[in-house]
């Protein structure tokens, strides 16, 4: 799709896969709505771009209160006009407990921000998009961990939440079939972030901010060592929108059972080298998706 003078917002932007991804898009000429619950550090983050002359937008946003993901859109609307993308990509860790021992405020914690979030984007920010009917795109960050929970990790709770984003995801690609809305599910491995801070920011109506000294250093000291540069997965996103626009515009016809799921798009780290994995997808013959959707998933194993 064609970015430059469109509008995303972007959630969980103040730093990380958020900001490569709002900085990407930034760069491609698209008015950006950088949302995170961190006020002054998306603020920061704002500046930063604008000060390179792109059309930013801080807003404070906590993704597990439906009325804050609905003023963050106000905002959006009222300072840039139509809501092209939305990017519903904050999220938090939750590693290191066995499922029976996982407190009950923390999968609340969990559920709120990983799940919760993205349901409250699709509620509202994909209205908003379907209602000028231009052109627009929603990427839902999940995870490698969408796609299988490692031994040994403890990191159920995590995985599970990103299995209902990658669930959400191919539902929603189902439900906007026939518009001019695409669907990406962002599937990362380890990538260089603060992820493993999550927890310090978590929001007082479920338990407010908290520090975990053991879990936060075994995954920080992981992400540094095997982590890419998340400017990579930025990039990428762009790339799996215009791809989707390409094979839209290529394969014409009907999408029905046996077509591929969301576009999903993964980078890793292998020996140090940053790698974007292609992983085929089984796509049947004969039938081509309306919906942009490629017969190709980008995946990380």
């Amino acid at each position: 799709m064609e970015f430059s003078g469109k509008t995303a917002i972007v959630t969980g932007a103040a730093s990380g896969i958020g900001l490569a991804i709002a900085t990407a898009l930034a760069e491609a000429g698209t008015n950006v709505v950088l949302a995170d619950i961190e006020k002054d550090a998306v603020e920061q983050a704002a500046h930063r771009l604008s000060g390179t002359n792109k059309q930013v937008l801080p807003v404070t946003i906590d993704v597990t209160q439906e009325q804050s993901v609905i003023d963050a859109l106000i905002e959006a609307e009222r300072r840039f006009g139509k809501l092209h993308i939305a990017c519903n990509n904050a999220g938090i860790p939750m590693h290191g407990t066995r499922l029976v021992d996982v407190p009950v405020a923390d999968w609340s914690f969990i559920l709120g921000v990983n799940v919760w979030g993205v349901i409250h984007g699709i509620r509202h920010f994909v209205p908003a998009i379907l209602k000028h009917g231009e052109a627009g795109h929603v990427v839902n960050t999940a995870s490698v961990a969408a796609t299988q929970n490692r031994r040994g990790t403890n990191q159920g709770p995590y995985s599970m939440s990103k299995y209902a984003v990658l669930s959400l995801s191919e539902a929603l690609e189902h439900e906007l079939e026939g518009t001019n809305v695409g669907v990406t599910a962002l599937c990362p491995g380890p990538i260089a972030t603060n992820l493993a801070q999550g927890a310090r920011h978590r929001p007082d109506h479920l338990g407010g901010p908290e520090t975990r000294p053991g879990a936060e250093a075994v995954m920080a000291e992981r992400l540094a060592r095997t982590g890419i540069d998340p400017k990579l997965v930025g990039e990428r996103v762009i790339d799996a929108q215009q791809d989707l626009l390409r094979l839209r515009q290529r394969r014409p016809g009907r999408h029905d059972q046996g077509a591929a799921p969301p576009h999903r798009v993964g980078a890793r780290d292998k020996l140090g080298d940053a790698v974007l994995a292609r992983v085929l997808t089984d796509w049947k013959a004969g039938t081509p998706s309306t919906t942009g959707l490629p017969p190709a998933s980008m995946l990380l194993r």
